[in-house]
């Protein structure tokens, strides 16, 4: 008997809430449907949750191209936008190096060099004007 919650679903990008953060785990390329979708549920997770960060941990990624840096600075704007601050953590030497070669810097992102440390920044520079609790609808 199997489980189809065990398996993880082809295309998707598992997103763990940890407290006040969103932990994401990319690990090897990611496609653009992948991509869309996974913006698409951190800006509806951080609206209904009312998550102060998001924690994108790359230490999976080998090869970064302008596709997932202009990802990267798309959820980083889109959380800003939702009152949350985006930390990329784990960045290889060689993908930080190849991020530097193409003139992409990641504007709205903060690095750190472990998802340790950057759940560290993350709990550290909260600023005090972000809602405490879920988002409220307006009527």
């Amino acid at each position: 008997m199997s489980d189809a919650h065990s398996r993880p679903v082809p295309g998707h990008v598992p997103v763990l809430r940890l407290g006040d953060v969103l932990l994401v785990t990319l690990q090897g390329d990611l496609h653009d449907s992948t991509a869309q979708q996974l913006q698409q549920d951190l800006a509806e997770t951080i609206s209904r949750t009312g998550v102060r960060g998001v924690l994108i941990d790359i230490s999976g990624v080998e090869i970064v191209d302008s596709f997932l840096g202009r990802v990267l600075a798309e959820i980083a704007a889109q959380a800003k936008l939702l009152a949350a601050r985006t930390v990329v953590a784990g960045m290889r030497p060689a993908v930080a190096i190849t991020l530097a070669e193409l003139g992409l810097t990641l504007p709205g992102l903060t690095t750190a060099l472990s998802t340790e440390a950057g759940m560290e920044l993350l709990s550290q520079q909260t600023p005090a004007y972000y809602p405490r609790g879920p988002r409220q609808e307006s009527p």
